[in-house]
This record gives structure tokens, C-alpha cells and sequence, in this order.
């Protein structure tokens, strides 16, 4: 796993093991960034179950002004910590230990693009997506990866689904506040 583009391109990631572990892959991360390449500069990205980090690492390379890393895992955390060592990239960071429910439930803060890739088949997924539009902005994104027969709510909050992306078996569905669709 690497970073794809930015001022970290190249670098190499450290990832998690193990059977329960689903990394995101080159080809759905750089898909993922492509949805929302014009909206990354200068904006805050939550990386929500964020596992080794890789997708707000992408976001902090490509310009992003801050990211916030929320995962359960003590070990997750400890490897996001690492990956931002590896890549210089800590300062726009923070790294919080805690699962996502709790998180959302403080409302702390307002991001432009939230990215939701919870381990598939437990709910999470549901129960976060319910609670994230209230801390976006208006004119944010929040981007799911979700099994491709796994159905999806038409609304999230004042979010709307804009669009689903199939690769291969799984699927990126976006999320769009109703009055920017």
C-alpha cells in the first residue's frame, strides 16, 4: 500500500493483519479521489474507522488542510501514528481512539469530505451514516464503501444519495447535501 499522489507520493504504508483486516485498494482509493479531486485542497477530511490512516493520508498529500483519524483500535491507532511519521505528514493530523458513534455524538467540528469504510456486515455503517451529516458542511461529501449487495438509504440527515461506483464487489456510494445535488 502507498500513497498515490501529493507530497507523500510514493511512500510506502504499513498495514494492519489479519483476517478482519479489508484494506481499501489502489484501485478504489484512487476512484475515491477522483469523486472529490477538485474539493481536497484546503479542506477537512474525516477518515472515520480510518484502520491504517491510508485515506486521510491520501487527502493530507494531496493538498487536504487537516485530517482527523477516528478508529477503535489500539493497534489501528498505532500504525496511523506511524504512516504519519512515515510520511511527514502528522502536523495536519489528529489521531483520536474511540468508535465512531461516540465521535459523532460529540460534534466535534465541521468537515468538508468524510470517508465511512466500517468493517462490512456489523451495522456500523447505518448507525454512523445516521449521525455524520451532523458534523458536515453544507456543501460537504461523505463517501461509504459498502459490499456491493449491501442496499443503501436514499437520505442521510439533509444528505442525499448522489451516486454509486461499483468496483468489482464492492461500491462507493456519495452522499450530497439536497440543495448542492
Amino acid at each position: 500500500m502507498r500513497v498515490i499522489t501529493g507530497s507523500a507520493r510514493g511512500r510506502r504504508l504499513e498495514t494492519l493483519s489479519g483476517e478482519d483486516v479489508r484494506p481499501t485498494t489502489d484501485r478504489v482509493k484512487e476512484a475515491v479521489f477522483s469523486i472529490v479531486q477538485f474539493q481536497i485542497q484546503g479542506r477537512d477530511f474525516l477518515d472515520l474507522f480510518a484502520g491504517s490512516g491510508q485515506m486521510g493520508i491520501e487527502a493530507l498529500s494531496r493538498g487536504a488542510r487537516s485530517a482527523v483519524f477516528v478508529d477503535s483500535s489500539r493497534h489501528s491507532l498505532e500504525v496511523v501514528r506511524k504512516n504519519l511519521k512515515t510520511t511527514g505528514l502528522a502536523e495536519n493530523a489528529k489521531v483520536l481512539g474511540m468508535d465512531s458513534v461516540g465521535f459523532l455524538s460529540m460534534k466535534q467540528g465541521e468537515f468538508d469530505i468524510a470517508f465511512l469504510d466500517p468493517p462490512y456486515g456489523t451495522g456500523l455503517l447505518q448507525k454512523s451514516l445516521r449521525l455524520v451529516p451532523d458534523v458536515m458542511k453544507k456543501t460537504g461529501v461523505i463517501l461509504c464503501e459498502n459490499p456491493l449487495d449491501e442496499e443503501m438509504p436514499q437520505t442521510a440527515g439533509d444528505f442525499v444519495l448522489d451516486r454509486q461506483y461499483r468496483y468489482g464487489k464492492i461500491k462507493i456510494t456519495a452522499y450530497r447535501h439536497g440543495e448542492y445535488i
